[in-house]
């Protein structure tokens, strides 16, 4: 895998390019701001991008700003962006075109390394990627409004932030201690209930869920 890495912290983006390479993963670049990121994807065409959300000059969106410009010019590589804290607009944005290779995490994640890796792999692979806390943020803001997610079970709801997670139905037996076959009830159960269309893919089974969820 081939990554670039968009950080202003010196300290932070060595570390990141360090515990990368480290893991047998190929940094191509790493850079401060967003311009130098779409200028060295488009020139480099790694796998992913990971990019912080607030860069350099004013701190604010510039990150998210270059993340949906290469989603635009360079549909092929993943983004995978990381935050401080969770910023729904932020998070809403980049998941709105439904496109495949995309997630959303908070800094603290990648301190758990497996679970980083986990979640960059899923990205480059063209799946998605979103933190916890990100979802459960989600869920909170549309549960709020009321509406079909009301109709969900305890376990239903558990399940589903498992999903959207973009965990696969044996990663999702395996954190609730469940059958894969249960799983699948759940889930057929889930769908049904919101008035999403069943699908093969993980993929957009999530974002169907995701585009249910950010409605309202």
């Amino acid at each position: 895998m081939r990554v670039v890495i968009a950080e202003d912290l010196a300290l932070l983006r060595d570390g990141l390019s360090r515990l990368l390479r480290d893991n047998g993963i190929e940094v191509v670049a790493a850079v401060a701001d967003g311009e130098a990121l779409v200028r060295e994807v488009l020139a480099r065409t790694p796998d992913v991008a990971i990019v912080d959300i607030r860069l350099p000059p004013g701190y604010r969106d510039e990150g998210l700003r270059a993340a949906l410009e290469l989603r635009r010019q360079a549909p092929g590589t993943g983004v995978l962006v990381v935050s401080q804290y969770v910023e729904q607009t932020y998070a809403e944005e980049l998941l709105a075109d439904r496109g495949g290779g995309v997630g959303y995490l908070l800094k603290d994640r990648v301190m758990h390394v497996a679970d980083f890796l986990e979640a960059l792999r899923r990205v480059a692979d063209g799946g998605t990627a979103l933190d916890p806390e990100v979802v459960a943020q989600l869920f909170a803001r549309r549960r709020d409004g009321g509406g079909p997610l009301e109709r969900l079970t305890p376990r239903e709801r558990e399940v589903l932030a498992l999903m959207a997670e973009g965990r696969s139905n044996a990663g999702i037996a395996d954190a609730l201690v469940l059958t894969v076959g249960a799983v699948e009830k759940h889930i057929q159960s889930i769908l049904g209930k919101l008035d999403l269309p069943a699908s093969s893919s993980d993929h957009r089974r999530v974002l169907a869920v995701l585009a249910h969820l950010q409605s309202g």
